[in-house]
């Protein structure tokens, strides 16, 4: 496939290239030919499919030996999202994929960073070891991207810690994908790595995300009256006391049948962010998507994907190709007005989205171009997304996390 060329301005610049061959060799030869004679750029990003595990240490080192960059970052995963032929967004989610994008971003501060999750600093101490670990100052301001392997375990604390180091950085990435391969999945420098590996962009260039759950609400708001770790033992509403699966059941006799059916299979627990407010304007404090984990029939009780305390609220919500059409195309209008010109896009979608979602291919990258047009798109399918939430970085699923490079105003 041929490459598409964008440039930011008369020094900026961003261009990416895509391939499906089947070969590593084929696919490094034909995006180094596209992206060649640029001469030195500040960012090269990398993404690749597990198609090519086996081979996942020869891809760097080829790369650099036709391309120049300060800085080498990327990861593998079921498939890339790049910028095609005639310059429209593609998205492969099958089969073997590459996708390179160079970024020259005058003015900006790169710093890249690797961080074994097993290693971390401490939570409860000063945070300057997490910001030594990083190697950026909070004070210079930018944004972070941000890969973890999924062999790793301490994911929530890498990210806690972090948001602890960098309460003002938006930070967007994703999990990598899993392969059978005796190596990690994610790149730095020359270098295959397991662990986490990430840059942040500061000076005069930064991030802005856009985290697109793709989920509507059903029913009322509740709050959560009594709750054991992960599980719901009883909620409120109003003056009303009941388990979950009761408050459910009283849920699901007002919905359309259309809807009765499609939560068969896509109910979700939207969890307020600000867990001890009572107001009922959710636009304050946006739900967290989190999995449905079972129920408990006999007592009523609901299992959910992340820890639960008394006074948080709690909505069910629905998910489907059209409502997940219609939340990118909202946040995408938002983001317009935000940046009209962004240098690029990186979106990382999960797995879970795309054809299997849609019904059709290309929708969440052909969305952002229809926003932003002639907009360079690369990026990632992940096993979980990285996006901020209501001023908190969170592992999402089902999810698209669009990270779009943009001239600081600052």
């Amino acid at each position: 496939m041929l490459p598409w060329f964008s440039s930011g301005g008369s020094s900026a610049q961003a261009r990416t290239a895509l391939s499906n061959r089947p070969s590593l060799d084929e696919a490094v030869a034909e995006v180094s030919s596209a992206l060649g004679g640029g001469g030195q750029t500040d960012l090269a990003l990398v993404f690749c499919s597990t198609s090519f595990a086996s081979d996942l240490p020869r891809l760097l080192p080829l790369l650099q030996r036709r391309l120049q960059a300060k800085h080498w970052i990327g990861a593998c995963g079921s498939g890339v999202v790049g910028t095609g032929p005639k310059g429209q967004p593609q998205e492969l989610e099958q089969g073997p994929g590459l996708s390179v994008t160079l970024l020259r971003l005058p003015g900006a501060q790169v710093t890249s960073f690797a961080v074994d999750p097993q290693q971390l600093p401490d939570l409860d101490g000063p945070s300057q070891p997490w910001v030594d670990a990083v190697g950026a100052q909070p004070a210079a301001g930018g944004g972070m991207l941000l890969w973890i392997d999924p062999s790793s375990s301490g994911i929530n604390d890498l990210i806690s810690g972090l948001d602890y180091a960098f309460p003002w950085m938006e930070k967007v990435g994703g999990m990598a994908g899993n392969h059978g391969a005796a190596h990690g999945s994610l790149l730095l420098g020359d270098q295959v790595c397991s662990g986490a590996v990430g840059c942040v962009i500061s000076g005069d260039w930064s991030l802005q995300s856009v985290v697109a759950q793709g989920c509507r609400p059903i029913g009322p708001v509740f709050e959560v009256e009594q709750a054991k770790r992960n599980v719901v033992l009883e909620l409120r509403e109003g003056e009303e006391l009941a388990p979950p699966v009761l408050a459910l059941q009283k849920v699901i006799e007002t919905l359309p049948e259309q809807d009765r059916e499609l939560l068969r299979q896509s109910l979700f627990v939207g969890l307020a962010r600000n867990r001890f407010s009572l107001a009922p304007d959710q636009s304050s404090s946006p739900f967290l998507v989190r999995n449905l984990m079972g129920v408990d029939p006999r007592h009523g009780a609901m299992a959910v994907a992340d820890r639960l305390q008394v006074g948080q609220r709690l909505q069910f919500q629905l998910r489907d190709g059209s409502t997940s059409r219609q939340e990118l195309e909202g946040l995408l209008r938002q983001q317009q007005q935000r940046c009209a010109a962004p240098l690029a896009a990186l979106l990382f979608a999960c797995a879970g989205r795309g054809e299997g979602l849609y019904g059709e291919s290309n929708v969440d990258g052909g969305l952002c171009r229809r926003q932003f047009p002639e907009l360079p798109i690369s990026g990632l399918f992940c096993n979980g997304e990285l996006g901020p939430v209501d001023g908190s970085t969170h592992v999402h699923s089902y999810t698209a996390s669009l990270a779009f490079i943009v001239p600081n105003k600052s």
